[in-house]
C-alpha cells in the first residue's frame, strides 16, 4: 500500500484558509475543499488504489460540518493507523484582523450571520479549541499577505521529503504591538543599548550599519550574540533530528525597529553560513 502525505486546512473563518488551499493547489497538491468527513477513509482507499497516482492531497476542512468534532478525531487515527503521513495546519488571526477582512469583503460570519460579526468570531473560537490543541502547526496570518502566506507554505510544507531539511523563520517585532502566537523561541533583547534615544540615530533603523555598530558592539550585545549563537547550534540539530521541518524565532525589542532588527539580521548571517535555510521578517520595522 502506498503511503500518503495528507495536508488537513482548518481554522477560523477569514483566516486564509482557501488561499493556503491554492498554494498547496499551485505545488501539486491533490486537493480537494470541504470533504465531508465521513468520506476521508474511502478517498484515502481510492488514492491507494493500483492505477492512481495521488501521493500528496491537501483538504479544506470546513468547521461548520455538524459532525465535526464527534467524527474528526476518530478518523484521522484510522488514517493514521494504516501508516500514512498526516498534517493538521490550523489557521488564525488576531480578531480586529478577521473583523477588518469579513468588512472589506462584505460578507457576514458563516457561523452566526445575522449577528455582529465579533459573536460569530468568538463562537467559533470556542467550537474549534480542541482542533487547534491537536494542530500539528498554528500559523496566525495577521500579519501576512496572501503572498508571503504562500512563501510560507511552500518553504515550511511544499518540498519534496527526501529534499527537508530545517527551516527557520527569524521575525523581530515590538513588545508594544504584541508578541507574535506562532513563535517556537521567544528572546527579548529590550535589556540592550537603545538607539531611539540617540537623536541622529533615532529614525533610522536596524537595517542601517549605524545602528547595527550601535547596537552589536556594545559589551552586553556581544556577549549575547555569542550565547545566542551557542545556544542555536546546540538546539538546531536536535530539533532537525526530531524531523521538525521548521522553527520560528521571534526577536523583540520595545519597538521592534532597532535593537530586534540588527541581532535579527546578525543570526541570519550566522545562521546561513551554517547551511541553514532562514527566512526574515520584520514585523514592526515601518510602525510608529
Amino acid at each position: 500500500m502506498a503511503r500518503l502525505n495528507l495536508v488537513i486546512i482548518s481554522g477560523l473563518s477569514g483566516s486564509g484558509k482557501t488561499y493556503a488551499l491554492k498554494a498547496f493547489e499551485d505545488a501539486g497538491y491533490f486537493c480537494i475543499d470541504n470533504l465531508p468527513l465521513a468520506l476521508l477513509p474511502t478517498f484515502v482507499d481510492l488514492c491507494n488504489q493500483q492505477q492512481s497516482e495521488i501521493a500528496n492531497v491537501a483538504l479544506g476542512i470546513d468547521i461548520r460540518e455538524r459532525a465535526f468534532f464527534s467524527d474528526f478525531v476518530g478518523i484521522l487515527e484510522r488514517v493514521k493507523a494504516l501508516g500514512h503521513a498526516v498534517q493538521l495546519i490550523f489557521l488564525e488571526a488576531r480578531e480586529e484582523v478577521l473583523i477588518r477582512r469579513f468588512s472589506e469583503s462584505r460578507r457576514p460570519h458563516p457561523l452566526l450571520p445575522h449577528l455582529p460579526v465579533l459573536d460569530g468570531i468568538k463562537f467559533e473560537k470556542e467550537r474549534v479549541a480542541e482542533l487547534r490543541r491537536r494542530a500539528d502547526r498554528i500559523i496566525d496570518t495577521s500579519d501576512l499577505t496572501v503572498h508571503e502566506l504562500g512563501e510560507l507554505l511552500a518553504k515550511q510544507f511544499l518540498r519534496a521529503s527526501s529534499d527537508r531539511r530545517l527551516t527557520i523563520s527569524l521575525m523581530t517585532f515590538g513588545y508594544k504591538f504584541g508578541v507574535p502566537h506562532d513563535s517556537d523561541l521567544l528572546f527579548d533583547v529590550r535589556f540592550l543599548k537603545n538607539p531611539f534615544f540617540v537623536p541622529e540615530l533615532k529614525p533610522l533603523s536596524g537595517d542601517d550599519p549605524r545602528i547595527r555598530t550601535f547596537v552589536l558592539t556594545d559589551p552586553e550585545a556581544i556577549s549575547l550574540m555569542e550565547h545566542l549563537e551557542g545556544l542555536l547550534k546546540f538546539l538546531l540539530p536536535l530539533f532537525q533530528r526530531e524531523r521538525r521541518s521548521y522553527l520560528t524565532i521571534g526577536i523583540g525589542c520595545t519597538g521592534g525597529r532597532h535593537r530586534s532588527v540588527a541581532v535579527a539580521n546578525r543570526l541570519h548571517e550566522s545562521l546561513s553560513a551554517l547551511g541553514y535555510e532562514v527566512g526574515l521578517k520584520h514585523r514592526d520595522i515601518d510602525k510608529t
